[in-house]
């Protein structure tokens, strides 16, 4: 059906008017970097752009509007995104992220339960190479482990089992747990705890050291505590 005269003139006169003036942005590029693109679906060239609104005749900018919402907009696809897009770590540095905080977890656990059985740091060793750090073997992994527990000065407490010790393993486990947590999905936040579990579990039942440190990882991972308390328990070998 087709409008009527009075609609249709209206229309055309918004027409017009819209050509005649109106608000326009100019942006300006503030600085550049490569992030997680949501549009595209992975890393991309980025600019932070701010804006500048101003009112338009003809064409022309007349009377500032104010300041638009800075933005980042995609090299790739155009589109633009809130700045806490940024937040979002690109994939090579959330591979990176991952990987040093499986390394840091496994080293938590094996120092909590000690490194003289075998079955336990070959459990680490495995979960450790899976993570990339392909040339690693139990000798390097050992000795990693006696270095760290002999040096406080380079990790203040961090292996001591109560105390200040036990202050310095949570900071460390925070500093590589919690940046990575709200990026993770749940089920992979609950396999990183596992992975830990395992490996507490390879030579024997939890030690308290162990189970301590692992409550620790739980809750740099936000999980509740009755998450980790199940998933402990789930970790232990079903009796033949």
């Amino acid at each position: 059906m087709l409008p009527s005269r009075g609609r249709y003139g209206r229309a055309v006169r918004g027409a017009r008017r819209s050509r005649l003036m109106g608000v326009r942005t100019v942006w300006t590029t503030v600085s550049d970097g490569e992030f997680y693109c949501p549009g595209c679906g992975g890393d991309r060239n980025y600019q932070r752009r701010t804006g500048r609104r101003r009112f338009t005749v003809l064409g022309l900018p007349l009377v500032p509007r104010g300041a638009a919402a800075p933005v980042v907009e995609c090299v790739s696809c155009q589109e633009r995104f809130g700045t806490d897009a940024l937040d979002h770590p690109t994939s090579q540095r959330f591979s990176a992220m991952l990987r040093d905080a499986v390394h840091t977890v496994a080293l938590a656990v094996l120092a909590a339960g000690g490194t003289g059985a075998r079955t336990a740091v070959d459990a680490a060793l495995a979960v450790v190479r899976d993570a990339g750090y392909r040339d690693c073997d139990g000798e390097q992994l050992v000795t990693l482990v006696e270095a760290l527990c002999a040096e406080p000065g380079r990790l203040p407490g961090f292996f001591a089992g109560s105390g200040a010790g036990a202050s310095g393993l949570t900071v460390e486990l925070r500093e590589a747990l919690e940046p990575l947590a709200p990026h993770l999905a749940p089920a992979g936040r609950e396999a990183l705890l596992l992975q830990g579990a395992r490996i507490a579990l390879a030579d024997g039942a939890y030690t308290p050291a162990e189970r301590d440190t692992l409550t620790i990882v739980g809750c740099a991972l936000t999980l509740t505590t009755e998450d980790v308390t199940r998933l402990l328990k789930s970790a232990r070998p079903t009796p033949s």
